[in-house]
């Protein structure tokens, strides 16, 4: 009896341990961050099965662009759309907010921009409504250099890094 107590308890505790931080108490933590540090916040809804969401999340990381990014925005990853065999992986109430801003018929990655009181700033869709995803192609990265323009300080320098990170190169 004490093994299968000690099975129980451990199964129950392995669970919590591998459960994802809900969608919204992420959003929540990365207000209460933004509005401290006067910073904007950038969503990336993401997924394990999106090879494109791993490029931009490594992007993102990229020793060129990465304290633009760190000393603009409270970057916020939130995985949605997982695959049956993953959904321990999505963080619960994400499939929902990916919806709230539109994005859940967009494919990922899709990300927002909002501002420290939640208001929405922009976001992945260009003027033809549709996702950038991760801006790959010299004019998704113009657009996405001009929502980041909008909504962040942003020398030439940082245009010219962000350029030669996002844009693929054949």
């Amino acid at each position: 009896m004490k093994t299968f107590s000690f099975l129980l308890l451990f199964t129950a505790f392995s669970i919590h341990l591998s459960a994802q931080q809900p969608a919204t108490e992420l959003l929540n933590d990365a207000i209460i961050q933004a509005k401290k540090e006067n910073k904007n916040i950038l969503i990336k809804f993401e997924a394990s099965w999106c090879g494109w969401c791993k490029r931009m999340t490594k992007q993102l990381k990229d020793e060129r662009v990465k304290e633009y990014f760190e000393k603009n925005y409270v970057i916020v990853p939130i995985v949605a759309m997982e695959s049956a065999k993953n959904k321990h992986l999505e963080n619960p109430g994400s499939n929902d907010i990916l919806g709230d801003y539109g994005g859940a018929k967009a494919g990922l990655p899709f990300f927002v921009i909002i501002d420290y009181n939640a208001v929405v700033l922009t976001n992945s869709f260009n003027d033809f409504g549709q996702n950038l995803g991760c801006p790959a192609s010299p004019e998704e990265v113009e657009v996405f250099i001009k929502k980041l323009e909008a909504t962040s300080d942003m020398s030439a320098s940082d245009v010219e890094n962000i350029t030669a990170v996002f844009t693929l190169k054949n």
